[in-house]
């Protein structure tokens, strides 16, 4: 199977190197990696450009966005900018963030698990960060749950699923339109992903508006909202946040923001959450 990654970049001349580095010592190297910088004011352009220097299948994309960090449409802009670089040759696409060191046989094992079953549509591993000099389990999300940082979609799944939305939410509205189209996906827990950098580090209070604003737009509706909200809230030990979720959520309903799927897949997507919180509460 032939892999092609993406790695959208931000001044990332802290971390960039080591996951790179990652990237070349894999047991299975991809056959096409996309660095797209990301209107880097940093040296991360510099150390990009040694890589590519060292190894052809490494290659460096200029974007010229805002500095601004907004989670969601900056690095899936980014993202699209490196896809389109890339012939439609590939098997598997993958999203990588510039803040990771993958396992050794990350990509090995990422072929392997498509290979297992043509049904399946996206593959990652796990988040670890570091704290107390341990790595430990990133515990935002749930264990069903590919992280945005590392993304593996099988080619026809990425096709049906329409490609990544430039919007807070991709990484959950690709998950649930896999599950609409009934693909399958697949978390391997004996890939542990270091991730460099915590989550959501740098979004500011606009950001945390645009939390609820995504919920809104997959179609979640109130009560999804203020359990979904609630629970976010209180794993990342910010009760407050709660607030800013609804906050969000209510403007982007008063101003009728658009949704990022169709009534059909909202609907689909309601009646999966309410079948996945009766599921936690009563096993």
């Amino acid at each position: 199977m032939k892999v092609y990654c993406v790695i959208p970049t931000y001044n990332e001349e802290a971390f960039i190197a080591q996951t790179l580095q990652s990237l070349v010592q894999q047991t299975v190297v991809p056959d096409k990696m996309v660095v797209v910088n990301d209107h880097s004011t940093d040296k991360t352009s510099e150390i990009i450009a040694d890589f590519e220097k060292k190894h052809e299948n490494i290659s460096q994309v200029f974007n010229a966005s805002e500095n601004k960090h907004l989670p969601g449409s900056k690095v899936v802009r980014a993202f699209q900018k490196g896809f389109e670089t890339l012939d439609d040759s590939f098997d598997i696409i993958v999203k990588l963030d510039a803040d990771l060191i993958l396992p050794h046989n990350y990509f090995e094992r990422i072929i392997e698990t498509f290979h297992q079953d043509p049904r399946i549509g996206m593959v990652g591993g796990f988040a670890y960060i570091e704290k107390n000099n341990e790595w430990v389990l990133e515990s935002l999300t749930d264990k069903d749950h590919i992280r945005g940082a590392f993304k593996a979609y099988r080619k026809a799944c990425f096709a049906e699923i329409g490609g990544l939305r430039p919007a807070m939410g991709w990484d959950t509205v690709d998950e649930l339109l896999c599950r609409f189209y009934n693909w399958k996906i697949v978390t391997l827990e004996d890939l542990k992903v270091k991730h460099l950098k915590p989550t959501g580090a740098i979004y500011d209070q606009s950001a945390r508006y645009k939390q609820g604003e995504a919920f809104y737009r997959l179609g979640y509706g109130f009560w999804i909202t203020a359990i979904a909200g609630l629970k976010l809230a209180l794993r990342k030990q910010k009760p407050l946040l709660f607030i800013d979720y609804l906050k969000g959520f209510f403007k982007a309903k008063n101003n009728k923001t658009p949704l990022l799927v169709t009534k059909e897949q909202a609907q689909f997507i309601r009646n999966y959450r309410w079948k996945k919180m009766k599921e936690k509460v009563f096993g």
